[in-house]
């Protein structure tokens, strides 16, 4: 029987999951472990490069791994765990330190970014985080990694640092692509349809465990178009407000664009957005509900995360080992 190729992806629990993680990302995730062999954490070392408050951060991490499941990451086909909970994260990340350029470093956008929005406290760990993510994804040899366009430098400079180690030392790494799905891969702000939507804009951003009357709210407020022509039609270039709101719609409820267009023919955005309000309503309900119900069993989601970061721990050991050994370090 032919092994399945891997895949690795993570998000940090420093917020609510979005309608933009769901729609771009974890919506497809669940499909995927008939065909690969996935990986997905809770990214809360990442988190604590900007100021955390530690109680809200514990209870983002259990709220997420809720929401995964619910999403329809199974646990039983799917690895799901804490980054903090496997060591080698930290461990490989210090090595991979040695080997990153501080130059590639200061070029990254996030990390200039970031510094912009968190003036007051442009650490270490904020500079230095990519060779930390490039540990995340390396430690699994993956073969591929979800990520949307804004996350593709991370990918590069992490097949980078793999290329300069296997360059030194032999095949250590294995280079990884990145797996970028070809629809619903950005969704944009409904108060800023310009922007990817964020947690760092919650009036444009959706949350997964919203009130459908918050969501309702969110959407007769959306961006539309400034233009005098009020028809629903895509184009993101010259209406990329109401463009979104058809990707959206489209994404939750199966439709093509020309349908789109069709059904709305002559009603304009009064009609439109609530309609695209209401079906993402109903698209998120199951998923809120579920999540509610496995956050209330508090001993089901420590199994999970234990046995995940059991299952995640002996991989990424064993690709720890290898590079110890590979650096001169002494067996413990």
């Amino acid at each position: 029987m032919e092994e399945k190729k891997v895949m690795l992806s993570g998000i940090q629990p420093s917020g609510d999951l979005h309608l933009g993680n769901y729609l771009g990302a974890i919506k497809n995730w669940g499909a995927r472990a008939e065909e690969f062999d996935c990986y997905y954490f809770m990214a809360d070392m990442h988190t604590i490069t900007v100021r955390q408050e530690p109680a809200k951060l514990r209870r983002r991490t259990l709220e997420q791994l809720a929401q995964y499941i619910a999403c329809g990451l199974d646990p039983e086909k799917n690895t799901l765990f804490v980054q903090s909970h496997v060591p080698a994260h930290a461990e490989l990340g210090w090595v991979l330190n040695c080997y990153t350029m501080f130059g590639e470093l200061s070029r990254m956008t996030q990390f200039k970014d970031k510094s912009a929005k968190n003036a007051d406290n442009i650490n270490g760990g904020l500079f230095t985080y990519p060779a930390l993510m490039a540990a995340d994804i390396l430690l699994y040899q993956p073969d591929f990694v979800p990520v949307g366009n804004d996350q593709k430098q991370h990918v590069e400079l992490t097949r980078d640092i793999a290329k300069r180690f296997n360059g030194i030392y032999g095949d250590v790494f294995k280079i990884p692509e990145p797996y970028i799905p070809k629809a619903g891969a950005r969704i944009m702000g409904l108060s800023d349809p310009t922007s990817k939507m964020s947690k760092s804009a919650p009036e444009g951003c959706v949350f997964l465990m919203e009130k459908p009357e918050d969501i309702q709210r969110k959407f007769k407020r959306a961006i539309t178009d400034s233009d005098t022509e009020h028809c629903v039609r895509f184009d993101p270039e010259h209406k990329p407000g109401v463009s979104n709101l058809m990707n959206i719609y489209s994404a939750v409820t199966g439709k093509t664009m020309e349908e789109i267009q069709q059904e709305f023919d002559g009603q304009g955005y009064g009609a439109f957005k609530p309609a695209v309000g209401d079906a993402v309503i109903e698209a998120l309900r199951p998923i809120r509900e579920e999540a509610t119900r496995i956050l209330a069993d508090k001993a089901y989601l420590e199994s999970v995360y234990k046995q995940g970061a059991e299952k995640a721990g002996y991989v990424a050991n064993k690709t720890l080992r290898k590079v110890y050994k590979k650096v001169g370090f002494l067996p413990r």
